[in-house]
């Protein structure tokens, strides 16, 4: 596949997690959070978003947030559980994109905030009018979503790279 294709990233923070007396890495999700995750994997997959990889951290709430996002998509896309997302700055992410197969068209990452959140900031150069708006004035709460497009190879991915895409919350 040619490196100069359009690419999309998609960053989706895990649905609410539940606070038992557990380490932070092993907390699960609670109800709500139960209950969101499969809209953003209906979200996804109502605008046409089938990711060839996804890159999710290890963290329980982001797995088990993945698990009920991939149930809504058509095809599950090829999985990689990565320590490095666990509580990652936007540079510690843009590093893990950076190693993605040129092959890979569209990426699905699954990580934390304020990681996420940063990221989608920092990657758009631009960005539709209402996704920025709504970013600006919502944030990015648990099971929000960014969509970046950019155009290049994967280790082309660097700050004002992108389009801000699309942007979607469960709840705002």
């Amino acid at each position: 596949m040619s490196v100069d294709v359009p690419r999309r990233i998609v960053l989706l923070r895990h649905a609410k997690a539940d606070w038992p007396d557990v380490a932070d890495h092993e907390r699960p999700l609670a109800d709500r959070g139960r209950s969101d995750a499969p809209l953003a994997g209906d979200w996804i997959a109502g605008h046409g978003i089938a990711p060839q990889l996804t890159l999710c951290s290890t963290a329980a709430r982001t797995r088990e947030t993945w698990k009920l996002v991939a149930h809504q998509l058509p095809q599950r896309p090829r999985t990689v559980y990565e320590e490095r997302l666990y509580d990652a700055s936007p540079g510690e992410i843009i590093a893990v994109l950076g190693e993605t197969s040129n092959d890979v068209r569209d990426l699905l990452v699954v990580g934390h905030n304020p990681g996420m959140q940063a990221l989608a900031e920092l990657l758009a150069g631009s960005a539709d009018d209402d996704a920025a708006a709504r970013l600006g004035r919502h944030g990015f709460p648990t099971t929000a979503l960014a969509v970046v497009r950019f155009t290049g190879p994967w280790k082309s991915v660097e700050p004002g790279v992108g389009a801000l895409a699309a942007y979607w919350a469960p709840r705002v």
